[in-house]
């Protein structure tokens, strides 16, 4: 696994505006990829989080929603680390946390061996005028240029659950073949449960284009709703 310093990713800067974050990329203010992901969420969608959490109750429900983001966030970060080859640096006292045996699992499952070079991590992606996000990995894959994303769940995931991963790739993907005129044809998302399971979902192809598609439409539907209100 090697560095390759392709593509040079902007900086950027992330504020909260009416709940929704938002990125200043070259002198542009985008909704972020989650937030148009969010505020175009189905009917379906909505009502069956309002369902859940109507049936576990809203202090239950924030804890589950603060642990995850918790866990996530620190899984991230030592997922990162080890991208960056600054692993020697982590403290002892964290060796045997959940989120970094969530990590090792995903680097022994989904990254040795099948990531050979790295572009860029948590490297800022946009599509002027559109949208802006942080794309946790980009680099080649078994042997592609791919969108990497890292997740971590309570349980497995089926395919049909993971729609917005999907879109999530589709959108790092199309705005990464806009600003940097590459030919990126692969996303993959690598996840582990709580419970050390690992899974990788992957798109590639056509199935990609027509997720990048479809969340230029939900980019539409989210600047029509904006202007309506």
């Amino acid at each position: 696994m090697k560095w390759n310093d392709k593509f040079s990713y902007p900086k950027s800067m992330r504020s909260m505006v009416s709940g929704s974050r938002m990125y200043a990329v070259n002198q542009e203010k985008l909704p972020s990829v989650t937030s148009i992901l969010q505020a175009t969420q189905s009917e379906e969608k909505k009502a069956s989080l309002a369902n859940w959490k109507a049936r576990v109750g809203t202090a239950e429900a924030n804890r589950i929603k603060n642990d995850a983001s918790s866990r996530g966030t620190s899984m991230h970060s030592h997922l990162e680390k080890y991208l960056l080859g600054q692993l020697n640096l982590e403290l002892l006292e964290e060796e045997a946390s959940k989120s970094k045996k969530m990590a090792d699992e995903i680097i022994e499952q989904g990254i040795k061996g099948k990531l050979s070079e790295i572009y860029g991590t948590e490297a800022t992606l946009y599509y002027p005028g559109k949208y802006a996000g942080t794309c946790d990995a980009v680099g080649v894959y078994e042997g592609q240029e791919t969108i990497i994303d890292f997740k971590q769940s309570n349980k497995p995931k089926k395919e049909e659950w993971i729609e917005d991963y999907y879109l999530q790739l589709g959108a790092y993907s199309l705005a990464h073949n806009v600003v940097h005129n590459s030919k990126i044809t692969q996303g993959i998302v690598l996840l582990c449960t709580v419970d050390n399971l690992f899974q990788d979902f992957r798109i590639q192809g056509e199935k990609l284009e027509e997720y990048q598609n479809k969340f230029l439409e939900k980019v539409e539907q989210y600047y029509h709703q904006r202007n309506m209100n």
